[in-house]
């Protein structure tokens, strides 16, 4: 499916007017802004418009075996595609909004070939030196940010299922890090292990009590 019939057929927003026509365009996203623990895993992705990939959409929108198909797509197609974080330590000392721009721009700066105009999920754009625009909704707006949403998912999932393997008492490959009432029972039980984000509320109180 060609981009262009892609913004047709999700027309459910305000057409999205970029200003940029060439395809050097990188979308954009992250995932992992509220998890308890690990990092946040941002991707950048520079579709190729020669080999269209059918089915992006919202990485939330997909399951986990569908994800996975179009991960595995989006590497053998894309012209360029790239994954980065910033770790559990970094979004303590930056806090989560830093920290995930920081993400953003080392997987902008990890494209090769290089973007020539970003399109980021969301409202603020992180800061790189390249021109571009954030797109809230992005990942349900364009084929490019949901291919990065898509990728940044799977990533970090993959994360949080080789973390369940080392502590399977927390359910890590379940709730995949977020406050659930599995995974805060488990840290009450537990304490906080060296992976969890310390400055978030629900591991300071645990914290506190040690």
């Amino acid at each position: 499916m060609a981009i262009e019939q892609w913004l047709i057929e999700h027309k459910d927003f305000p057409t999205l007017e970029i200003a940029y026509s060439g395809e050097r365009l990188a979308g954009v996203d992250e995932v992992g802004r509220g998890p308890l623990i690990g990092s946040v895993v941002a991707a950048a992705v520079i579709l190729d418009p020669a080999q269209p990939i059918d089915g992006l959409t919202d990485s939330k929108k997909l399951t986990a075996r569908r994800r996975e198909a179009l991960d595995t797509q989006i590497r053998e197609r894309a012209l360029a595609f790239a994954v980065a974080e910033a770790s559990a330590a970094e979004v303590d000392a930056l806090n989560i909004y830093h920290a995930t721009h920081l993400a953003m721009r080392r997987a902008i700066d990890a494209l090769a070939p290089a973007a020539e105009y970003l399109l980021v999920d969301g409202n603020k754009l992180p800061g790189h030196l390249l021109p571009g625009q954030a797109v809230v909704k992005g990942d349900s707006r364009h084929c490019a940010i949901a291919a990065a949403s898509i990728l940044a998912k799977v990533a970090r999932d993959a994360q949080m299922v080789a973390l369940d393997e080392c502590y399977p008492e927390y359910g890590f490959a379940r709730h995949k890090g977020y406050p659930t009432k599995e995974h805060l029972t488990a840290l009450a039980a537990h304490g906080p292990l060296a992976e969890h984000r310390r400055s978030f509320a629900p591991v300071q109180r645990q914290l506190a009590l040690l």
